[in-house]
């Protein structure tokens, strides 16, 4: 969610038109109502198999706490107003954008493809890549390159950071019959697996150095940043993380055997979070630096 929020107000940030301060405001703050709404409706749809996981018993609607009708009521309630609202504020691209990916998450996602295949967060995970996009065309009525860009990075990101939790929580997907890559295609293809994704993925952070879009600061946090997420896949490939089941109650309680995949999950989030904090201060506190010469 945090992720979802900051990546939105980067792309906003980042796209070459200054937004009006209240609207810019108000844009992040549909991006962030219509990311709980998915939320709250994966979390009412999910109710059987979160009460089944360790990592998810202890949400509202398993408890007990939120009764699902009432989980999915505030879902549609508050998709609708985010979507309504960012369309008053902004545009109707942005608000098409924020609609489109709230029902990507909730029927293509979390009611079609999360319990059919191991491919459900490759596909599931463009749901997540959009917020950058839509902030971009909140900011300018339009999607371009660069904004493509940004949702590429996430999109080929999300492997490597969902399937490094898979690998040392696979006991509690498979005791939900969730077919997580490590349940379906077992530990060691994960692992192969997560190495590639991490070569596309940071193929895909060099594309704002190609467009101009990232500066020097941006150029830092993708090289040195980067080479540290490759050491860390590289280490996860060369371990054994995954191939006895575990499903710790805490997310970053692990056994040994699976502390590679761990450190690759925390620092995912860590390295996402910096390449977009780049760009975010690159443009939007006048730090941008052209690798070419010059200051921007």
């Amino acid at each position: 969610m945090t992720l979802v929020v900051f990546t939105g107000l980067a792309g906003l940030v980042a796209a070459p038109v200054a937004m009006n301060p209240l609207s810019a405001a108000i844009a992040i703050l549909c991006i962030a109502v219509g990311a709980g709404a998915a939320g709250a409706f994966n979390m009412a749809y999910d109710a059987d198999i979160d009460a089944v996981m360790k990592r998810t018993r202890r949400r509202p609607v398993p408890t007990g706490r939120v009764p699902r009708s009432e989980a999915y009521t505030f879902a549609g309630v508050m998709s609708l107003a985010s979507v309504l609202l960012m369309g008053m504020a902004t545009n109707y691209v942005a608000a098409g954008l924020l609609a489109f990916s709230i029902a990507f998450y909730c029927f293509v996602y979390t009611m079609w493809l999360k319990r059919l295949t191991p491919q459900n967060i490759v596909i599931g995970g463009a749901a997540g890549a959009f917020p950058p996009v839509i902030g971009w065309a909140a900011a300018t009525g339009s999607v371009s390159v660069d904004a493509l860009i940004l949702f590429a990075i996430i999109f080929l990101w999300t492997p490597p950071h969902s399937w490094a939790l898979a690998l040392y929580k696979s006991g509690d997907y498979a005791a939900a019959g969730v077919p997580m890559m490590p349940v379906a295609r077992g530990a060691k293809s994960t692992r192969i697996q997560i190495l590639l994704y991490t070569a596309l993925y940071l193929a895909a952070t060099a594309g704002p150095l190609v467009t101009g879009l990232g500066g020097w600061m941006y150029a830092i946090a993708a090289g040195l940043g980067g080479a540290l997420f490759a050491l860390l896949a590289l280490r996860v490939h060369a371990s054994r993380a995954g191939d006895t089941p575990g499903a710790e109650d805490e997310l970053y309680a692990v056994r040994a055997g699976d502390k590679s995949a761990r450190d690759l999950f925390a620092y995912s989030i860590a390295h996402l979070s910096v390449l977009f904090a780049a760009l975010l201060v690159e443009h939007g506190a006048g730090a941008y630096w052209p690798l070419t010469g010059g200051a921007g």
